[in-house]
């Protein structure tokens, strides 16, 4: 059958001399394989900018719902035509890092509006903030843990200590050592109460986000066991100081 949907592109490879396989996350059928022939040529209707990271599109493809099958694209085309995060390096880097977390965090399935939502949003306010962007990334993964069933309920009270073995604040340091210190666990907490918009106004030393993140991505590996290790924080570092 025809579908129509949107979705947004977390990993496209070459496929044959013109061909590109991608991994779509669609609004109507969740994360899908797509097949595209001829993108890789002059004169296609397809514009290969289009299958990268993160770039929102609108797309009818020949859908069948299989896991394993790959979808053919008839048509695709930008949803929302990013004005910065394809040609600013700091903006690019923060994209790169959503999507690959995205990759090995978000599998097949069916559709999931919310995370869809929420996705849209993080890259429409990356593409268009001019406040800094050092928390962004920090922010994404403690709220998109949320969309995907295991989310850190704020703490209260002071100190608390960010178990990421467990998921929660704790008032005393875990024995396990699995946890952040007080002041970064502050500023997560600070983070998982504020709105996307707001993310900006905590101020996080370059040691603590470090840690944070860290801290973060052990989190994530403690509940998906399958999650495999992210490869751009140090390129994050490197841009984001």
């Amino acid at each position: 059958m025809l579908l129509h949907t949107r979705g947004i592109v977390f990993h496209t490879r070459k496929y044959g001399e013109t061909s590109v396989i991608s991994d779509i996350f669609t609004e109507a059928q969740g994360l899908r394989g797509f097949i595209a022939g001829g993108v890789r040529t002059p004169k296609s209707r397809m514009p290969y900018s289009l299958f990268q990271p993160m770039t929102i599109v609108e797309l009818v493809c020949y859908f069948r719902d299989s896991a394993h099958h790959l979808n053919r694209l008839k048509e695709m085309r930008a949803a929302v035509v990013f004005r910065r995060i394809p040609f600013e390096v700091r903006r690019g880097a923060v994209a790169l890092f959503m999507a690959e977390v995205c990759r090995k965090a978000i599998h097949e399935g069916e559709e999931h509006p919310s995370l869809f939502a929420f996705l849209e949003e993080n890259l429409r306010w990356l593409d268009e903030t001019e406040h800094p962007l050092a928390n962004l990334h920090l922010y994404f993964l403690l709220h998109l843990a949320t969309h995907l069933g295991f989310q850190i309920e704020p703490g209260q009270g002071q100190p608390l200590f960010l178990d990421w073995e467990e998921g929660l604040f704790s008032p005393t340091l875990p024995e396990h050592g699995h946890a952040l210190d007080a002041q970064t666990s502050a500023y997560a907490c600070q983070l998982l109460t504020l709105p996307l918009r707001q993310c900006h106004e905590v101020s996080i030393g370059r040691p603590e986000r470090r840690a944070m993140l860290q801290g973060l991505l052990q989190f994530y590996r403690f509940r998906m066991p399958g999650f495999q290790a992210i490869h751009t924080p140090e390129i994050l570092e490197l841009v984001l100081g």
